[in-house]
């Protein structure tokens, strides 16, 4: 039997592949350099160098997952949770605790960049309704 899915538009598939591979690229980053994003882990975690290779990995998971449209939804409800945590954890405590202008604008970039993503994850999540990931009846 046959499922019915809803196909994606080709520019919406584009779309997600171009994230996708965006994810992979910061992915390989946060693994290759993790030493340059120690300064942003938050003091209260511990584990230091450890989170900047966790990250990376999650990232690059996530973009293999929007390639290979494998848990997409879970994928991607997931990302935006996790980029949500980093405005909270990491941007805004940056923006509002540094005297350096450059640093603050720095910061509220990444929270206007982190919103921009976590929102292109969410509509993802929404629209992948194939994915057999419900929360609601209508979803």
């Amino acid at each position: 039997m046959k499922l019915n899915m809803k196909q994606y538009h080709p520019v919406s598939r584009l779309a997600i592949y171009l994230l996708a591979g965006i994810l992979i690229c910061i992915g390989i980053y946060y693994l290759v350099k993790p030493g340059d994003l120690l300064a942003y882990v938050p003091v209260f975690l511990i584990g230091g160098i450890m989170w900047a290779y966790l990250v990376g990995a999650c990232f690059i998971g996530a973009g293999v997952s929007l390639i290979a449209n494998q848990y997409v939804k879970l994928t991607s409800y997931l990302l935006a949770f996790f980029l949500v945590v980093f405005i909270l954890t990491i941007h805004v405590p940056n923006a509002i605790n540094t005297a350096d202008v450059t640093f603050r604008t720095f910061a509220l970039i990444n929270i206007l960049k982190d919103t921009a993503i976590a929102a292109f994850a969410l509509h993802i999540a929404a629209s992948a309704h194939h994915q057999h990931l419900h929360f609601e009846e209508d979803d």
